[in-house]
């Protein structure tokens, strides 16, 4: 039997503004991970796929070409050279929300792609298993970026224009964050969709708007790089404001950053399309327990705690997980 694991990401600064070739930075958050596993099964029982997070489980064949993962198996098989007859059994879960932006489809499909290779012994270099999974990505998103294919198969931040290279970036220490789960589902494309109307009806307003966020990328480079967490913070919140402006935002994701900033957040946004999906809050160590408490007073649905080390793993220094971010349970809630 043989287990493998992939990120979530989140984009963290430039949602939006790189649709119109501004930059943008998406992290891995590689504390929070969806996994696979494969192993032998019986044999002339064919392959088998288990998702038990969403009670689906399915005998998979060639017919299965419109399921993202039924085809991410296929494809991964070729790629290896394997037949696509298999006697295998397969099972995936994820701890990541779904169609929230946080990647989760595209973990699932690294962790799949990651777990077949080593099953049969074959190396599996990032630059192919992000190609892999770029196909998996336009069955679920049918244009899509490929900014998360590349930061999860990578689990290395990226800097992001759309029509370029991704660009890795260094990071200069640890920065710590809280992320809030409203309970939507994140209507992507409705956003984009009406972001483009607007700026087609008053371009100059919002080409401005655009290069305003842009700027807030390029500084929250140079504060990632120095390791500047209270210089990234404010840049974030800066950042929420122009998505407001931008009419991406919702009620629910303005309570939400409103309250991790009272609650001492060094800065708090929104992330990835907007109007629904998460928040994402950048705190002090000491601070993840009480923000995460009262995002959840506030609403949140749940929430995970991650952070971006300087190596772009999941361990510090000494090897060894920190326990202040290896978790991606829901805070107790306050009157628990």
């Amino acid at each position: 039997m043989i287990t493998a694991s992939a990120p979530a990401k989140a984009i963290l600064m430039g949602e939006h503004s790189v649709v119109y070739h501004r930059p943008a930075i998406a992290i891995p958050l590689p504390q929070v991970r969806a996994t696979a596993e494969v192993k032998a099964g019986t044999r002339g029982d064919g392959l088998w796929l288990y998702a038990p997070d969403i009670e689906h489980q399915a005998r998979l064949d060639a017919g299965h070409s419109d399921d993202p993962l039924a085809v991410t198996i296929f494809n991964a098989l070729d790629w290896l050279g394997q037949p696509r007859s298999q006697d295998l059994v397969v099972t995936v879960r994820s701890a990541i929300p779904l169609a929230r932006g946080m990647g989760s489809g595209a973990a699932i499909a690294t962790a799949l792609v990651r777990a077949l290779a080593g099953y049969f012994g074959r190396p599996a270099p990032p630059a192919e298993v992000s190609a892999l999974v770029y196909q998996t990505e336009v069955l679920f998103h049918g244009t899509p970026s490929g900014i998360d294919n590349t930061v999860v198969a990578y689990e290395q931040p990226i800097l992001f224009v759309r029509g370029a290279p991704p660009v890795p970036l260094g990071v200069g220490g640890v920065f710590y964050f809280v992320i809030a789960d409203t309970g939507i589902a994140s209507p992507t494309k409705i956003a984009v969709g009406d972001v483009r109307r607007a700026w087609q009806a008053a371009p100059a307003t919002y080409e401005a708007l655009f290069d305003h966020l842009g700027g807030l990328v390029e500084a929250a480079w140079e504060a990632i790089a120095a390791g500047d967490a209270a210089r990234l913070g404010p840049l974030m919140t800066q950042a929420q404001a122009g998505l407001v402006e931008l009419g991406v935002s919702s009620p629910e994701l303005d309570h939400l950053t409103q309250a991790a900033r009272t609650a001492g957040a060094l800065g708090a946004k929104l992330s990835g399309g907007g109007r629904g999906g998460i928040a994402l809050a950048l705190v002090e160590p000491d601070q993840v327990v009480a923000v995460a408490q009262a995002l959840l007073a506030a609403g949140a649905r749940q929430t995970l705690t991650a952070a971006l080390l300087p190596d772009g793993g999941r361990r510090t220094e000494d090897g060894q997980v920190d326990p202040r971010i290896d978790t991606n349970a829901s805070a107790p809630r306050a009157d628990s």
